[in-house]
């Protein structure tokens, strides 16, 4: 049993997904392995850093594969299909949360309180928040963009892979992206961007 589990290690995620569709739990279990953990942090980050809700979309997310496994499409990458997935539960997730924004608004007939973040008071734990602020200020798919790229680690061309669109157009949100960042942090040390990974080459 440990050398077929070592085998399935070794198999790459396209022909453990042939697997999964006829059914082989351990495969499942291989990409799970595989993939959790890195899912998880960019629900965390795309979603607020609310770690409950990162790790509900998680369980989502895999229960969904399990269930529909046919639903992957052979023809793309595993990864960056897997990371289509998430991204587009992380638009639902969006518009969910902003009706009910807007109703609990209506509810009140008051402006939304906004909850003060716990840090401890250290420039970088400011920047870091404030950081988030900024990036749910701009478009679901600048957003998207800017995690994917400097906090997933992810290729230009897997990023243009996941949303469907030319490598030129990731390399223009990026661009635009730091630009606004780059304008709306300026209070801060101007390498703070730099800190948080976002000097690799675009």
């Amino acid at each position: 049993m440990g050398l077929f589990s070592r085998s399935l290690d070794q198999l790459d995620d396209e022909r453990l997904m042939e697997l999964v569709v006829r059914g082989d739990e351990k495969a499942f279990a291989t990409l799970y392995d595989r993939y959790h953990r890195r899912v998880l942090n960019y629900f965390h980050r795309m979603l607020w850093q609310d770690r409950e809700q990162a790790q509900d979309m998680l369980q989502e997310l895999f229960t969904k594969l399990a269930q529909r496994p046919q639903s992957y499409d052979p023809a793309r990458p595993f990864r960056t299909w897997l990371f289509s997935v998430a991204n587009n539960m992380c638009k639902n997730a969006y518009r969910h949360a902003e009706v009910v924004k807007q109703a609990a608004t209506h509810l009140r007939n008051g402006v939304d309180r906004v909850e003060p973040v716990a840090g401890i008071g250290l420039d970088r734990a400011l920047f870091s928040d404030r950081l988030q602020q900024e990036l749910a200020e701009l478009s679901e798919d600048h957003k998207a963009t800017f995690v994917m790229r400097f906090q997933e680690d992810m290729a230009i061309k897997e990023i243009a892979a996941v949303f469907g669109c030319s490598e030129g157009t990731v390399k223009s949100r990026i661009f635009y992206t730091l630009k606004k960042l780059a304008e709306r942090l300026k209070e801060f040390d101007p390498n703070a961007l730099s800190d948080h990974g976002t000097t690799r080459t675009i």
